[in-house]
Order: structure tokens, then sequence, then C-alpha cells
């Protein structure tokens, strides 16, 4: 560095106005709080249709899943969230959901969970807003879960069973599941969901063995985990968005989201993560006790 620029730096470092008061004041401030992140994952209650399995799931507008959902939705509350967002792409700039207004007259006709859990806990805590933190690709593009590429090489490739063992395990995972619905509590069918352990090997187990799908000129697999990683990223940046130091905020998602969520939320500093497991077991063991009231 030419001694001209650095002479020029250091006068311009002494002339600050930030003098050895201020700098000793800056350095023992308190830290700000920090943002605790609590991820609800959820199977979709309305199924889209849109992953690679869905589960067909009974009507949650039904008496007896109304009262398990508001079992739920009290024990949520006793973590007192400042904030609530749910996976719903929101066309406002502070991501506000103007639907949310609507919130008395959509409990009793829609069935999506940012609805029926992230609304219904808003309006119990008198919250004035419900984020959207969704992000979807635009019309055209080939989306964050470009699995037919995948499906295409493997085939190509000679690789297709790598793909169909996967979605033979997958479907068999989705038809337990279905099959346990039926005699089960909303909250007790969400701790799957929220197993910290179960999201994170199913996570590698069902997303990373798509790596495998590639060669030397094409690696669609790796891809796909690229552009799902993009997709969480892209939501966890919105939930920064509307967080606040001190913020308590819940979001509700598909539990696929889980996994990158709760990563992201650990390693982004300012931010804790706080189990969501603990209030869905508690809330398994209210509707049950209920039950047999």
């Amino acid at each position: 560095m030419p001694r001209t620029l650095l002479l020029f730096i250091v006068a311009l470092f002494a002339a600050s106005p930030l003098g050895a008061e201020d700098a000793v004041d800056t350095a023992s401030a308190a830290p700000a709080e920090p943002v605790r992140v609590m991820i609800l994952g959820s199977y979709h209650f309305a199924n889209p249709g849109r992953g690679m399995a869905n589960m067909q799931v009974d009507d949650v507008l039904a008496e007896r899943r109304q009262r398990e959902i508001a079992v739920l939705v009290e024990s949520l509350a006793r973590w007192q969230p400042t904030k609530i967002a749910v996976e719903t792409v929101a066309s406002t700039p502070d991501l506000t959901l103007a639907g949310y207004a609507r919130a008395e007259e959509l409990l009793g006709r829609s069935a999506n969970e940012s609805v029926q859990i992230g609304y219904r806990l808003a309006r119990m805590l008198d919250h004035g807003a419900v984020y959207g933190f969704d992000e979807q690709a635009e019309s055209g593009e080939p989306g964050y879960f470009p699995m037919g590429a995948v499906v295409a090489h493997a085939e190509k490739t000679g690789r297709i069973e790598v793909i169909e063992r996967l979605k033979r395990e997958i479907d068999a995972r989705i038809a337990d599941e279905q099959a346990r619905l039926a005699e089960q509590s909303i909250a007790e069918s969400l701790i799957v969901h929220n197993d910290p352990d179960r999201l994170d090997a199913d996570h590698d187990r069902f997303y990373y063995a798509l790596l495998a799908i590639g060669d030397a000129d094409e690696q669609p697999g790796a891809v796909l985990n690229a552009m799902w990683y993009m997709r969480n990223a892209k939501m966890f940046t919105k939930l920064m968005q509307v967080a606040e130091p001190g913020d308590r905020v819940l979001a509700v998602v598909g539990s696929g989201h889980a996994a990158w969520l709760r990563d992201l939320t650990r390693r982004m500093p300012g931010y804790e993560l706080v189990e969501s497991l603990p209030y869905v077991r508690a809330a398994a063991i209210a509707s049950q006790a209920g039950a047999e009231d």
C-alpha cells in the first residue's frame, strides 16, 4: 500500500468522531436480544398434490379435528410467539397477508394449515398481522424441485432403480402414516413431523440420495438439491425481514422444509432455534386426555 494512502487512512480514523469513551461504551453495550424461531413442521391439511408423494387426509374442518387443532394452538400459545409466519406467498412489501383480515370467515371453510394453525393462533394472541414467507418460482421457470430432469437422467443412464427405490420407501412411509392418521389426534400425527432426529434422517436419506443421479456432463441431482436449498434460503431471508431482536417467530411449514430452515436458524448469528416437539407432544397428551373424558 502506498505510504500516502496509509497515512490518509490513519488520519481519517484519528479524526473520527468516535472517541475513546464512545469506543468503550460501544464495546460494553449489551448485545441485542436474539430472535428465537420455532419451526412447526406439518403435513398439508389441504394437500396441493405437488410433492413426490401425497398423503390423503380426512376433513380437518370436522368437529373432532377442530377440537384437536384448538388444543394444539393452545399449546403453541404458551410459547407466546410475537410473530407468526406461514407457508403462503405474500404479495405485499412487508410480507403481511391480506387474507388474515378474513380469518374468522376462512377458519370455517379453509382446511389449509396456514389458516387453521397460523391464523387461529394469531387471533388467539391478538396479533395485528400474519406474515407469508413462502417462495415459488415464476411461471415458466424450472422451479425449485426439478424432479423431472432427475428422472429423465436416471432413465437415460440406467440409474432409475435409485428413483424407484426411493419412491417405494416414500410410498411405504406415507401409507403407514396415513393408516395411523384415523386413530391419532392432529397433534399426535405431527410428532414425526417435528422430531429433530427424524427430520435430519429423512432429509439426508431422501434428498441427498438424489446426488447419485449425475455424470461428468450433467448433475441433475445436485441441481435439485441446490434449488431446494435456494427456496428454503429465500424463505429464511423473508423471516429475517419481518423479525426484530427479541422476537419469538413461529413458522408453520410443510415438514419437508424443516431440516433446512432449522439448520439456517441454528447457524445464523443473532438467532436461536426453539424446539416445537415439546409443545406438540403436550398437545397430543392433552388431546388424548380430552378424548377419554
